[in-house]
């Protein structure tokens, strides 16, 4: 009971003798529980007796009490071998249960969370303390704020989840990350689509596309906006999903061998391994976005019709134009972001004061943004050898080399990074669509499987 009438006295910021919705929800973002707003009202509304929007002691501690018992149950499902402390095994275990595989040191991190006294096992009081004021319901959701604990949304790319299940079966953790960020990428293409054909234009036109792009809007209306986001949804969703897929993997297998966490090094390695190749076996797909970005409303009828097209003009290697480049481009760009992102992430996760949900975004955006400037200029030499085949404003550019001469001898260093600054600005909305929709749609489909 002391330690409820304690944390009581913290929580009541203002000492009114009352907790309300913004002095519960300020101390669970103290202790970085990011994901807490939509069931603070909803806790505020169970255990408020009086209805006045507050909780008065009796009230808090009524609500405690529910939380202590609901718990220990929780701590002893998980409590495997009955010694009265959760272990790194404990947590390995339950995440197998649940179709997800991690490695040791992904687990000696969630125990990390919860350990006051550095022993690596976390006992009842530990655990309490750590769950009492998170407003999870039970040990799946427990499970996914964990997740959401060890990863963050990164700009145009999608979050990474600790694992993917090996041996999972129906609609297992893994899937149901699969499918909700699979969905929530594909509406961020969708809303962020206009830009993206904006910044396409630019690295090939440079500032016409502006001009031409009020003309195709003319022409063709607001809908040729759209025009290639098919296509870009096609290619973009199971792209990031496979590099999700072979990072994880990578990282669990690098992880196990070691049993210590990845250094910056092998974060890189780990980055360009699976961006070259999730990106290379998807690269036919960007050949046509680009195409029906660049082209006028009408010029093709879909997809499928600017490929046959493409093939039976030019040839199977048009599909593959551009293709060295942007190899290049990904390897730099992947490598960056992941060991960028991910250093920053264990860095200030490790300070509360930096553990909120703008604060996080800004890092992540830093290392989005650290990826795109060191490989800019290799994605606007892939553009335009990818439009030169239809553009006759493009001079031809054999190798990597010629483009970057060419490029600086037309419109100076200012040309390799036309379209950056759309880029930018298309993250920003990109980044909030997939971390807020992933964890709705997570929680929807967890629901359906419960």
């Amino acid at each position: 009971m002391d330690q409820f009438r304690g944390l009581f006295v913290k929580l009541d910021q203002n000492k009114d003798g009352f907790i309300s919705v913004s002095e519960l929800h300020n101390e669970m973002r103290k202790h970085g529980i990011l994901s807490g707003d939509g069931k603070v009202k909803s806790i505020i509304d169970s255990y408020d007796k009086d209805k006045d929007g507050l909780l008065d002691y009796k009230e808090f501690l009524s609500y405690m009490m529910d939380r202590e018992r609901k718990w220990k149950i929780y701590f002893h499902e998980l409590d495997k071998n009955k010694c009265g402390v959760i272990d790194q095994e404990d947590i390995i275990s339950l995440f197998k249960e649940l179709g997800v595989v991690i490695s040791k040191p992904n687990a000696k991190q969630i125990i990390q969370m919860m350990d006051k006294d550095s022993s690596m096992t976390v006992d009842w009081g530990e655990f309490l303390h750590h769950v009492i004021l998170n407003p999870v319901d039970n040990i799946r959701e427990l499970v996914s704020s964990w997740k959401h604990g060890l990863v963050f949304d990164v700009g145009e790319s999608r979050a990474m989840p600790i694992e993917f299940s090996e041996e999972a079966s129906g609609f297992g953790a893994w899937r149901t990350f699969v499918l909700a960020a699979g969905l929530a990428d594909a509406v961020s293409r969708s809303v962020t689509a206009p830009i993206d054909r904006l910044k396409t234009q630019l690295q090939v036109h440079g500032s016409k596309a502006f001009s031409q792009g009020f003309q195709e809007m003319r022409a063709g209306g607001l809908r040729s906006m759209w025009q290639g986001n098919a296509v870009n949804v096609l290619k973009g969703t199971p792209q990031s999903t496979l590099q999700c897929l072979i990072y994880t993997q990578m990282k669990v297998y690098t992880q196990n061998r070691t049993q210590q966490t990845l250094t910056v090094q092998q974060r890189f390695g780990l980055g360009c391994v699976s961006g070259a190749v999730a990106h290379a076996a998807f690269y036919p797909l960007e050949v046509l976005k680009v195409r029906l970005n660049l082209q006028q409303a009408g010029t093709y009828n879909g997809v499928v019709a600017c490929a046959r097209s493409i093939y039976r003009h030019e040839s199977m290697s048009s599909f593959y134009r551009g293709f060295k480049p942007s190899i290049l481009c990904m390897i730099p760009y992947a490598g960056v972001e992941c060991a960028v992102h991910q250093s920053i992430m264990n860095w200030a996760k490790s300070d509360p004061a930096y553990n909120s949900d703008s604060k996080l975004f800004f890092f992540s955006f830093v290392a989005f943004a650290s990826g795109q400037m060191t490989s800019y200029p290799l994605a606007v030499i892939r553009t335009q050898q990818q439009a030169q085949a239809f553009s006759s404003d493009l001079h031809p550019a054999k190798g990597v080399l010629q483009g970057l001469i060419g490029i600086y001898e037309r419109n100076g260093v200012r040309g390799y990074y036309n379209g950056m600054g759309a880029s930018f600005v298309r993250a920003i909305p990109c980044a909030l669509i997939n971390y807020t929709l992933i964890r709705q749609f997570e929680s929807l489909f967890s629901s359906f499987e419960s």
